[in-house]
């Protein structure tokens, strides 16, 4: 999956693509990247999780649940608008944002999965940190 960009999904023939809020638009890149591409996009609230299910999302990414190290002009999602969106939308809901495997569990709150960045490149031992998700993402 690549992020933000439709046109560098499309040429190096990715899976798919995740668009935000500010970015091309679910519906755009589903015109231009046709059916068979998974599209992803962002919402931080019920409204916008709705919108995004509508225009043709295959998932949503969800966040900052953790604030966020990687990126600073977030802010941090509440866990209750994150179960909120899970239980809005028919999509997976992926959480994203300082998900990392002391707080990944989010037990009960309806994810399908989650990204992580510094939760995986962080820890010295990334092997285990992986092993640790999986078994973690097996639980939910």
């Amino acid at each position: 999956i690549i992020n933000d960009r439709p046109d560098l999904a499309k040429k190096s023939g990715a899976s798919g693509v995740h668009v935000g809020l500010s970015d091309m638009g679910i519906q755009k890149a589903r015109n231009l990247l046709g059916e068979d591409f998974i599209i992803g996009g962002s919402a931080h609230n019920v409204e916008e999780a709705l919108a995004a299910e509508a225009a043709g999302a295959d998932y949503l990414g969800c966040g900052a649940v953790f604030g966020s190290t990687t990126k600073t002009n977030v802010t941090q999602l509440p866990v209750e608008t994150l179960k909120a969106i899970c239980k809005a939308v028919k999509i997976p809901v992926v959480a994203i944002g300082g998900v990392n495997s002391d707080n990944l569990p989010l037990a009960g709150s309806g994810i399908a999965g989650a990204a992580v960045v510094s939760g995986l490149f962080k820890p010295t031992d990334k092997a285990a940190a992986v092993r640790r998700f999986l078994t973690q993402l097996k639980a939910i």
